[in-house]
């Protein structure tokens, strides 16, 4: 997307005008401004003024560090080579007097008698520093235990050149924050003598639950636990109740005493819930215990690795959120077995919110800016389980494989009918207070069960009539399905033209319920083919017990015709092959890059073979795009390079052998000999079963290849819907209610409404890009998030660390040896022939690099995810479910696929 100077225009405000004062008492620096006091000071302000056991001190404003600074420095902000010039122009100047003298005469007020030098602390406080999406923990510098108005200078200017450390510095860069813009406050504290100190966290950062509380401690400083120079005491407790789940000590076993007594346990957890409370956010907070045995606090800051909760860009809007009125609530990340790794763009997941809400028993939530099942009422079922417990190994084997412990969890139990619910919390004695509330909740929950259940079965019943007929046909006359499913595309085509001239708001009005129009006349056209086709696999499969494993049936899946995203790879690869042969075309693709490819072909100028090529390719799939269900991402027909990168990438391919049709060849002739040796086998058991297996596998082949038609259509739906949101966002920018066209697909469609009437939605905008730019760089999305924060896979994982060596999921047989070529975002992605792909997932934006590919491995996926369908079609061997095969992999190292076995080894 297009970056954009998203900071609504504005004239110079009153406290734009203001100038902070040198020093200020740290009680006063919570109601300060953040550019003037950092985030340390400024939280330590807050927790002062709301009465928590904190040092006493002062903090050194932003506005001491401006006048410090030398004239050098505004030229080297954007010069990130030179960060050490930097440092030693901060450490060498000298420090204004009028600076010192503030200074030095805070510092004189911190003693209790005149004269007196007490040892403080001096503690570095950026303004980008405890902030929300970024803590920023120790990229600048802290000193302990100065003494004497010199030394605290002297420590004042060397935390001013840590700004401009290395790794600040990189830091910045990772988070996206202005080196020019960035300031540093000083706090100075007195020092506490610490008997005790550590770390404590209000959420567990590994497993991400919210009701736990986790605490390291050693003797000593706290700097030492932070730091990691010694090795601390562990403890994880119930925030709730107190009660210590689990305890490691930090040296061998009886080798010390612990290091905090279980009422001292008992207090910090109280504490740190009161300070989560007061943020309202759960926090990283540093302590320390004197010897008295006070408790001190001496930091406290967001914990920023968390998974979010609920998305606060659409919190209070469209969709349902979590009932938190009914207990705790398991969800499914829908995105993640849709192939996607990265957020979805508000707009996106207002629209698959809208579709999915309105035509279909589940609920969904988008924390993260990821869409999110409720599996709690199918949980609570005895049907939804079984149909849970059938399809997830197929969806992604990772999932399945943590989903049968949380059935063993009493709190997902199967709910009885609410009079037996209501007896049995009779006859347990429990408080009646305790009796009642619980048979509140189960009457509430088996009502929400009942009535889930009965959508369930009213909306599969309603399919299911609709489509038996179609499904019947499809089995008798084949190639009329086929037929009759590519006309409906075509149909579909003409259908979606909205008659011009055209308001923004008619735009609008089209763009809002095209899709509701459409997808049910849609999915009826053309889900009865490939419906048809994985029905009769299921017949053959029946048909073989006994004779053929299940797996032996892989191999008629390869190869299958009428796949819509097949013959869109080999099409691009017939354009690469017409590149090839021109020698103007071939010299382009191999020495400019993509972008630059991209601006020749916007203007017309590639050689005239390679603009034909290119330009017919895009008349058929340009509505396509990685992460194509995202109503919000660009097409290819508005940024081609992925497509451009591709043909680069097929022109490398030498060897004849593994020309992608070749390849494609290859797995058809394998499948249709798999049928032979299939049918051969049935026959001696029965010719009436060779005979129906035969047919079976006949239309597997004739039909199975569809089921990717539906979603194609789908996506030339949500192509026309953002063509016609981007003629309203160019719109809107040019009336001043935007920065830039592309932040329509930050809105929803009610705000996008109030835009055209006039509106200013810079800062509504401008939030959500924050959110949007910090979920880009999350890596780790969980697969099973539970209401209360647990991300399940993290918390097993936890209790049993997975052994040596990589396995996962076998999704296509067969072996490749090859090097690795991590890759987390197909566009520009560079692939040789023959390398092991890894990647976090695939949809069908990543397909194109499969054609080279020697196997692919993936992080998530089960045998019927996108990308281990394609790759059994293509006949590259592919593991899924790797859990982190990004990290635990590099580029270039080489590995063997094991694609029947599930393995990745060296």
């Amino acid at each position: 997307m297009v970056a954009a100077d998203r900071t609504p225009p504005a004239s110079p405000a009153a406290d734009d005008l203001l100038v902070a004062p040198l020093v200020i008492d740290l009680k006063e620096a919570g109601s300060a401004q953040l550019r003037f006091v950092g985030g340390k000071a400024l939280n330590l302000g807050k927790l002062l003024a709301a009465g928590f056991p904190v040092p006493s001190g002062f903090c050194l404003t932003t506005e001491a560090y401006e006048r410090a600074l030398p004239a050098e420095i505004a030229d080297l902000a954007s010069q990130l080579e030179a960060a050490q010039r930097a440092r030693e122009l901060i450490g060498s100047s000298p420090v204004p007097p009028t600076v010192e003298t503030a200074l030095r005469a805070a510092y004189a007020e911190l003693g209790d008698l005149p004269g007196e030098e007490p040892a403080v602390a001096v503690r570095s406080s950026a303004t980008a520093e405890d902030l929300p999406f970024a803590s920023f923990a120790g990229q600048q510098d802290t000193y302990l235990g100065v003494a004497g108005a010199d030394a605290v200078i002297d420590a004042v200017r060397r935390c001013w050149a840590s700004v401009w450390s290395e790794r600040a510095v990189a830091y910045r860069s990772a988070n996206r924050v202005s080196h020019r813009n960035v300031g540093l406050a000083v706090v100075v504290q007195r020092q506490v003598d610490a008997a005790t100190a550590g770390v404590l966290f209000t959420a567990n950062p590994v497993t991400g639950t919210r009701t736990e509380t986790v605490i390291d401690a050693s003797p000593g400083a706290g700097q030492a636990v932070v730091s990691g120079t010694v090795n601390p005491d562990h403890f994880v407790l119930d925030t709730a109740t107190a009660w210590v789940l689990h305890r490691t000590p930090g040296g061998p076993e009886h080798a010390r005493p612990p290091s905090l007594s279980d009422a001292q346990l008992s207090e910090l957890t109280s504490l740190g819930d009161r300070v989560q409370r007061l943020f309202g956010t759960p926090q990283d907070a540093e302590w320390v215990i004197d010897a008295a045995g006070r408790i001190w606090l001496t930091q406290s800051r967001p914990i920023t690795t968390l998974y979010p909760l609920e998305d606060p860009s659409t919190s209070g809007r469209e969709g349902p959120s979590s009932e938190s009125d009914a207990g705790t609530r398991v969800y499914l990340c829908g995105t993640l077995l849709q192939g996607l790794t990265r957020p979805l763009t508000p707009m996106g997941l207002s629209v698959l919110g809208r579709v999915g809400n309105r035509n279909g028993p589940w609920k969904y939530l988008n924390p993260g800016l990821r869409m999110f099942v409720d599996l709690t009422p199918a949980m609570r079922s005895k049907l939804g389980r079984r149909y849970l417990l059938q399809v997830l190994p197929l969806a992604d084997g990772r999932s399945a494989s943590v989903f049968p412990a949380l059935l063993e969890d009493p709190r997902f139990r199967v709910v009885k009918p609410t009079r037996k619910f209501a007896a049995k919390a009779e006859r347990s004695g429990r408080p009646a207070r305790t009796r009642s509330a619980e048979r509140t909740r189960g009457a509430e929950v088996t009502r929400s069960t009942e009535r889930t259940r009965g959508a369930e079965a009213t909306a599969a019943l309603g399919l299911f009539l609709k489509l038996v007929p179609a499904l019947v046909r499809a089995a008798v006359r084949p190639e009329a399905e086929l037929r009759r499913a590519k006309a409906y595309g075509k149909r579909l085509e003409a259908e979606l033209a909205l008659p011009e001239p055209a308001t923004a708001f008619q735009r609008l009005d089209y763009a809002q319920h095209i899709l509701d129009r459409m997808v049910n006349g849609l999915i009826q056209a053309t889900l009865p083919g490939p419906a048809t086709g994985y029905i009769m696999l299921a017949l053959a499969r029946r048909l073989l017990r006994g004779i053929a494993q299940p797996r032996e049936l892989e191999a008629v899946l390869r190869g299958l015709p009428h796949n819509v995203t097949t013959e869109m790879d080999l099409e691009l690869w017939d354009v690469a092959r017409a590149v090839s042969a021109d020698p103007a075309s071939r010299e382009a693709f191999l020495q400019r890059r993509p972008n630059e490819l991209t601006v020749s072909f916007r203007a017309g100028a590639l050689p005239p073979a390679a603009q034909a090529g290119v330009r017919r390719f895009l008349a058929r799939y340009g509505h396509r795009a990685v992460a194509e269900i995202d109503l919000g991402m660009p097409r290819w027909a508005e940024e081609p390079d992925h497509i451009l990168g591709m043909i680069s990438n097929y022109l490398r391919v030498e060897d004849p052998e593994q020309a992608p049709d070749r390849q494609f060849a290859r797995a058809a002739e394998h499948a249709e000999a798999r049928i032979g040796t299939l049918v051969e086998r049935a026959a001696s058991r029965s010719r009436w079963r060779a005979l129906l297996l035969r047919l079976a596998l006949r239309r597997v082949r004739e039909l199975s290849g569809l089921r990717e038609l539906p979603k194609f259509n789908i996506v030339m739906v949500l192509a026309e819907m953002h063509r016609q949101l981007s003629r309203i966002g160019t719109e809107l920018a040019r009336n001043g209610s935007i920065a830039a066209p592309d932040d329509v697909f930050f809105l929803d469609f009610d705000e996008v409404r109030v835009g055209l009437r006039g509106a200013e939605l810079w800062g509504i905008v401008a939030g959500r890009h924050r959110l949007y730019d910090r979920e880009l760089r999350r890596r780790h999305i969980p697969r099973i998030l539970l209401s209360d924060g647990t991300d399940v896979e993290a918390a097993m994982m936890a209790k049993s660390p997975p052994a040596d060596g990589l396995s996962g999921t076998p999704a296509s047989g067969g072996t490749a040896t090859g090097k690795v070529r991590v890759v987390l975002d197909p566009v520009g992605a560079h692939l040789e022939p023959g390398e092991i792909l890894v990647t976090p997932s695939t949809d069908p934006g990543w397909t194109p690099l499969f054609l080279t590919a020697g196997a692919l491995v993936m992080e998530m996926g089960g045998v019927i995810s996108h990308g281990s369908v394609v790759a059994r079609e293509y006949g590259i061997p592919a593991v899924v479910g790797v859990p982190d095969a990004t990290t635990l992999l590099h580029t270039g190292q080489m590995v063997t696929v094991d694609g029947s076995a599930g393995t990745v080894r060296q």
